[in-house]
């Protein structure tokens, strides 16, 4: 991450990968402090994990219809060539079979737009419209507490000391479609402010 320009405030919060040996952050963060927000974290932090079955998450596009996680929902919407939607994966609360694959199912033509929707939505529509509400959704309502303790952790930090949140993956542009998208992406997004819109631009990391 380069140096902010005049006028640009310092990041309080950067996503590095989990896979990152932690010399190699040690030596570039000496004195940051590193929060693991995936599925293998320790608590309260896999609380942060889409695939995290916190139960009554609203089902975008689908009034009435509730998912245990949002991993949950995005694959259970996803339609494959073998394979429609899933509903199961709605009620899955154990975290793990949630992967829908294009080995298994041949390739994937979209997202159905809801529960009971009809048509089918491309990968950027499908993110905007069902993953980021659903995520969203689990921040504002099942988070806060958790997102109050990183909001205390970055102000106990040095001012040259950003929090590093870890996460499998580091994209944390919506609009890049070659890289799934990270979670502790939109986390630091929705600390920073800066949720993510259609018109948003990128946010580049180091």
């Amino acid at each position: 991450m380069g140096a902010p320009t005049r006028g640009q405030k310092k990041r309080r919060f950067i996503v590095k990968s989990r896979h990152t040996p932690p010399q190699s952050l040690d030596k570039r963060f000496p004195n940051s402090p590193r929060v693991d927000l995936t599925s293998r974290a320790p608590e309260p932090w896999v609380r942060f994990s889409p695939f995290y079955p916190h139960g009554e998450i609203p089902v975008p596009l689908s009034p009435g219809r509730v998912g245990q996680s949002v991993e949950g929902i995005w694959q259970g919407l996803k339609v494959f060539e073998r394979a429609g939607v899933d509903l199961s994966a709605l009620e899955n609360t154990t975290m793990r079979r949630l992967k829908r694959t294009v080995r298994k199912y041949g390739r994937c033509l979209g997202h159905q737009a809801g529960v009971d929707g009809e048509a089918l939505l491309g990968y950027l529509e499908a993110r905007h419209t069902i993953y980021l509400p659903a995520y969203r959704w689990v921040l504002d309502h099942e988070l806060q507490r958790e997102l109050a303790e990183l909001r205390e952790l970055a102000a106990r930090a040095a001012p040259d000391a950003p929090i590093v949140l870890l996460d499998y993956e580091t994209n944390v542009d919506v609009n890049k479609l070659d890289k799934p998208l990270s979670h502790a992406g939109l986390v630091m997004r929705y600390l920073e402010g800066s949720w993510p819109t259609r018109q948003a631009s990128a946010i580049t990391e180091a």
